[in-house]
């Protein structure tokens, strides 16, 4: 490519940008940015049309990729597990167990949160759920709001993660080795969580009281009756689908689906298993699915006209001489990720910018296992950070008419820092990721 038409490829990228940010589709984003590139750089000359011909096989490639087929079963699980009904039993059932402390209401949700971080709709479940019960009980707006968002977000870092899912994909790593490695700091996010609900119990208790002793005491045997058969089942669960992971008994598509099989079980248990229920389930599968999918083609094609026009190489070049080294590529790499979460989701993430990190993330030397975490802990903020995170969008449309989206906004902000803190503590300190994995080894 001449040099007056180095300008192509990153022009190309932030055409994609801009139209992601007005609310374009992505996949058609993508494509039509592919399409419009790839014709002015066959005008010009500068591109090569035999680039194009390897459109076919990488379709077919991705539709073959036994590892994405993880992405439907966990999307189901999570589904099933939404329609069974243990996101409101759990949180009922620890919301008695912790009334009795300060910010017990609070710590409750951020464990369901951890428990059952593949659920899909957890966010909504707690906003219904929870927030009035709080709110009831002079919980403040902010600290309810931020607690029950945050916590719906952790689902995207502790696994069965299906944004693990994917960047192990684009990393091209195991989807295994980044479920164990993210173990505890999704630990660390969830403690990190709780911690700041209990300081902030102590030092202004009005904010978020404990609950009145007529309404926690449900009788010793009652109680201990229903934590055996509201926690039990999902925690096995939760150790069939992880642990076969963990000890190498079955790869995460294999786990997902017993995780399938499992949430169906539980759902037929509590007598939420119906063809309706079951028939939404798939929809919203179908839906989830095809959409990651039609995003991939999408990403293809416009990897394909990109690296044609040489943008590739330019972002390398650019990426890897940055001042400092690998030091100046991290923070730069996570300060674009970071931003951008304010604006798109982690998917496109995943697919138009993760693939231009790793090669220069591979020439520095960085262990791609543990920048796979980091950016999974990063990618999570792209859920909470206002002003299109989706989990501020799925409590704002359960919240109570009380509930303003300042107040969400606001509630919002300690947990943001929080997850900064953890993820500036995984940079730090690269063994928080790499000692579950090491003792496999």
């Amino acid at each position: 490519m001449t040099l007056a038409y180095e300008w192509l490829g990153p022009v190309m990228f932030a055409g994609a940008l801009v139209l992601l940010s007005l609310g374009y589709p992505v996949a058609f984003s993508l494509g039509g940015v592919a399409i419009l590139f790839g014709i002015l750089g066959i005008s010009l000359g500068v591109f090569d049309p035999v680039f194009l011909t390897a459109m076919p096989q990488r379709i077919f490639g991705i539709m073959a990729n036994y590892t994405l087929l993880a992405i439907p079963y966990f999307i189901f699980m999570g589904a099933m597990l939404e329609k069974s009904g243990i996101a409101e039993r759990l949180l009922e059932t620890m919301g008695i167990l912790l009334g009795r402390l300060r910010g017990g209401l609070a710590l409750a949700v951020i464990l369901v949160g951890a428990l059952l971080a593949a659920t899909t709709g957890v966010v909504a479940a707690m906003g219904l759920i929870s927030l009035p019960i709080m709110l009831r009980y002079g919980y403040s707006k902010e600290l309810a709001t931020g607690v029950i968002a945050a916590s719906g977000t952790l689902g995207q870092i502790i696994p069965p993660s299906v944004v693990l899912v994917v960047l192990g994909d684009q990393l091209g790593v195991s989807v295994g080795d980044l479920f164990i490695g993210s173990v505890i700091p999704g630990l660390m996010m969830a403690s990190a969580f709780a911690l700041h609900v209990l300081i902030v119990a102590f030092l202004k208790p009005d904010l978020a009281p404990a609950l009145p002793a007529e309404v926690r005491d449900i009788g010793g045997k009652a109680l201990g009756r229903r934590v055996i058969q509201v926690m039990i089942p999902p925690l096995i669960l939760i150790l069939l689908v992880l642990g076969s992971i963990f000890f190498g008994i079955a790869t995460p598509t294999e786990a997902g689906a017993v995780g399938c099989g499992g949430a169906i079980a539980l759902a037929a248990a509590n007598r939420k298993l119906t063809l309706k229920s079951l028939r939404q389930v798939c929809d919203a599968t179908l839906r989830i699915t095809s959409m990651v999918v039609f995003i991939l083609f999408g990403s293809t094609a416009f990897s394909l006209v990109f690296r044609g026009l040489n943008g590739d190489r330019f972002m390398f070049d650019v990426l890897a001489t940055l001042p400092g080294g690998k030091t100046g590529f991290l923070v730069v790499s996570m300060a674009v990720v970071f931003i951008l979460g304010f604006f798109i989701d982690f998917f496109e993430i995943a697919f138009i910018v993760v693939p231009l990190f790793v090669p220069v993330a591979q020439n520095l030397g960085i262990d791609l296992i543990w920048y796979g975490v980091v950016l999974g802990a990063n990618l999570q903020t792209s859920f909470l950070t206002p002003p299109f995170g989706f989990a501020l969008f799925y409590l704002r449309g359960v919240a109570p008419p009380e509930v303003t989206t300042k107040d969400i906004y606001r509630g919002v902000i300690p947990f943001i820092l929080l997850q900064l803190l953890v993820v500036v503590l995984i940079i730090i300190f690269p063994g928080i990721v790499s000692f579950l994995p090491s003792l496999g080894n």
